[in-house]
């Protein structure tokens, strides 16, 4: 349960350590796709952190890719508040 993990240059030691996970949440994203970036509209408020929201976004569109939709994410930009947010992709597609 004990680890070594090397971050920019620094050593941190980190105890694994078992949490319970909140139920999944299911609900419908409005997209629009241009080359590099897609914009997706409503989404809702969650009671989850915004940074769990931002990590949920970009592994969904990155794994879109084996369904001839995604790739991989250069950055994601969210806004809680707007229920907004900006995936951009190392390459268009």
């Amino acid at each position: 349960s004990k680890h070594c993990v090397e971050l920019d240059n620094r050593t941190a030691n980190v105890t694994v350590k078992p949490f319970d996970l909140d139920t999944g949440f299911q609900f419908e994203l409005h997209v629009t796709v241009s080359g590099k970036k897609i914009s997706v509209s409503e989404i809702p408020e969650l009671p989850i952190p915004k940074d769990w929201v931002r990590d949920k976004l970009e592994l969904h569109f990155y794994k879109t890719e084996q369904a001839a939709g995604g790739g991989e994410i250069k950055n994601v930009t969210y806004n809680k508040g707007a229920g907004t947010a900006v995936i951009t992709f190392l390459k268009p597609g």
